[in-house]
């Protein structure tokens, strides 16, 4: 077999193990996931109606604050996900299960990128589940046409594998999967001040600066153009460099570090 042939083998096989292990032990994924469900039924059914009035002027319609609300969210649930990504990656370093790879004649790089491809199927995953509870409460879109669909699809895809690189380097330098974890609360935090729940020009001053440069305003930002038609600008291109540069620099950050001669 050629040397690609045999890295797809074992990546593939890598793939399954994950998958695998995701299914036996559920209860990380179902944690992290519960998380956008709630605030997604919190903001709508506690909050939908008084945000919804700011938003509109003074006029309140949940419905429309639904819409505005489901794009952030779904980004959400992407960040949320691969936080389990961090400490899956850091359990196979604590435990051993790394050192024995090693020593076995299987490509080297499969272990890490079974770890992302299993990981972007998961929040792809998780973004359906979340959508079907979005649809359940009301949310509608019907402007979009199927190539926005594709497009949008492209870039949850891509925004999962960004953050899911990133979130595999966090948990190699890890020095166990509690401390993985902490390592990568800014995956969940950062949607917090973003434009997820009130558009930045809402903001005060000082904080806007703070919800604009970030990687999860214009992947929203876009996505809520693409699914509603409203006006994507400049988003666009700063969702897909976002993704680009996190998706490069956590490519070679996590190569680098699984690449050191274990101590």
């Amino acid at each position: 077999m050629s040397a690609l042939s045999l890295a797809v083998r074992d990546s593939n096989t890598m793939l399954r193990r994950n998958l695998l292990h995701a299914r036996r032990y559920p209860s990380m994924t179902l944690n992290l996931l519960l998380t956008p469900i709630t605030m997604l039924l919190l903001f709508v059914y506690i909050f939908g109606d008084v945000m919804s009035a700011g938003i509109g002027g003074g006029g309140a319609d949940r419905s429309e604050y639904i819409a505005y609300l489901v794009p952030g969210i779904v980004m959400m649930t992407i960040g949320g996900t691969t936080v389990g990504t961090a400490v899956s990656v850091s359990m196979d370093m604590t435990e051993g299960i790394i050192a024995r790879f090693r020593t076995m004649a299987i490509h080297r790089g499969s272990v890490i990128i079974g770890h992302v491809v299993g990981s972007v199927l998961q929040c792809i995953a998780s973004v359906v589940l979340v959508g079907a509870v979005a649809v359940a409460i009301g949310f509608r879109s019907t402007d979009a046409t199927a190539l926005e669909w594709v497009a949008a699809f492209g870039l949850l895809a891509l925004f999962a594998l960004a953050l899911t690189w990133i979130a595999v380097g966090m948990g190699l330098i890890s020095p166990n999967p509690e401390a993985a974890s902490n390592n990568a609360l800014p995956l969940i935090f950062l949607p917090l001040i973003s434009s997820t729940f009130v558009p930045i020009d809402a903001m005060p001053g000082w904080f806007q600066p703070i919800a604009e440069y970030q990687p999860f305003t214009p992947a929203i930002e876009t996505l809520r153009g693409l699914l509603l038609g409203t006006e994507i600008g400049h988003n666009g291109w700063l969702a897909l460099i976002w993704c680009l540069a996190l998706t490069v620099l956590g490519y070679l950050w996590s190569k680098s570090v699984f690449n050191r001669d274990p101590k």
